[in-house]
């Protein structure tokens, strides 16, 4: 456990200290090790009881292209690189030549109304924002820019967002799209509709990850960074027995020509909803279709969970709303019970004694009426006090 006045700021250890003016002093140790970091602080500590202000490293002055080109090296790693490439080119055309140190909470607050006032939508702005904080961490790391320029820009806080989309097609109109695709597009939208995969999934599948066999498709690189095995169904199988295959083509979907796999069919897909006629549609939708065409099918949401291959259960809750008319028809049941629990009161006199007989439903109404096979009937008179209470 880390000792009063050392933290750490990703692996690296920082130090925190009070110098002989009484102000707050903050200092990387540029060290990973924690005995390193506590020896440096026991220093700078010992250098404040002797009277003797820390010499302070001095940070020259970087601009944000500087810093562009540095973060763009790093984020070659990252399988995000190439949203974040935009992100960072938009910042570049805002920024240029700007040196780091003049970064503000005023200067950001005004980038992100201008954006705004542009038409963008606030997660397309929190995406960028997340970006321009996550260099600033880095050239702080890097020792591009001292760390109260990171905290002006962390003031901006993130606007809110409401990206929820319950956009998806109906049966009818799922086969419409489908046959109003090209040859091509086809067994891409039917592998989306019945798998719910995301299209980068559908569009880098490889025969090795089907295994019709055991009757599944298992995805090894997701989103999430996690295995993922996807049921085939009979719609699905009789697909993938009919595609056509080439032995030097490892891909299902690929170009007849090049032989190389589809990039991107978006083109074809707005091409295929123009002439089916459906209006705001995007082809992710076909993951949202496949999702709620489950929930109203009666699937678990856990289960929902699972094929989407999201991490939360937040993220599948989106679709529990989808299927308004099956949660009227799960609360109809109650007035179905209430109408089978009715009870009917009979009355019959035997002797001196009157007694009273309650028949829990119009079942064992009906029943008692006319009575099982080589029983004794009820008399006339329970018998108009029972049609009474049934009319």
């Amino acid at each position: 456990m880390a000792s009063k006045g050392l933290y750490k700021r990703w692996n690296v250890w920082w130090i925190c200290y009070v110098g002989v003016d009484g102000k707050t002093r903050r200092e990387t140790t540029r060290t990973e090790n924690y005995r390193e970091a506590q020896a440096l602080l026991i220093k700078r500590k010992q250098g404040v009881l002797d009277g003797k202000e820390p010499e302070v490293k001095r940070i020259k002055s970087y601009c944000f292209f500087e810093l562009k080109d540095e973060y763009l090296k790093w984020a070659e790693r990252q399988k995000s690189y190439k949203s974040k490439k935009g992100f960072v080119e938009q910042l570049c055309k805002e920024f240029g030549n700007l040196p780091l140190r003049n970064f503000g909470t005023r200067l950001v607050d005004q980038f992100v109304t201008k954006r705004l006032e542009q038409g963008n939508k606030p997660a397309t702005v929190n995406r960028i924002m997340a970006t321009l904080k996550h260099m600033f961490s880095k050239a702080v790391e890097w020792e591009m820019v001292e760390e109260e320029t990171l905290k002006r820009i962390r003031r901006v806080k993130l606007l809110k967002e409401n990206n929820k989309r319950s956009r998806f097609l109906e049966e009818e109109e799922c086969q419409i799209l489908i046959d109003s695709a090209e040859p091509h597009l086809k067994p891409i939208l039917i592998t989306a509709l019945n798998t719910g995969m995301r299209k980068t999934e559908i569009l880098t599948l490889t025969w090795d990850n089907v295994d019709l066999k055991h009757g599944f498709i298992l995805l090894n690189v997701t989103k999430n960074d996690e295995r993922r095995e996807i049921p085939v169904n009979e719609t699905m199988r009789q697909m993938l027995v009919n595609l056509p295959r080439r032995l030097d083509v490892h891909y299902l979907f690929f170009d007849a020509v090049s032989g190389k796999r589809y990039i991107d069919v978006k083109t074809s897909f707005h091409t295929a909803c123009r002439r089916a006629k459906i209006r705001d549609f995007r082809f992710h939708d076909l993951r949202h279709t496949f999702a709620s065409h489950l929930v109203m099918a009666g699937v678990d949401i856990m289960t929902v969970k699972e094929l989407l291959g999201h991490k939360t259960l937040a993220m599948t809750l989106r679709y529990a709303h989808l299927a308004p008319s099956h949660k009227s028809k799960a609360v109809e049941m109650l007035d179905i019970k209430g109408r089978n629990q009715t009870y009917f009161t009979v009355t019959s006199q035997v002797g001196s004694k009157t007694t009273k007989k309650a028949l829990n439903n119009n079942a064992k109404c009906l029943n008692f009426l006319h009575g099982p096979p080589g029983t004794r009937t009820p008399n006339l008179l329970i018998k108009s006090q029972l049609l009474c209470q049934l009319s």
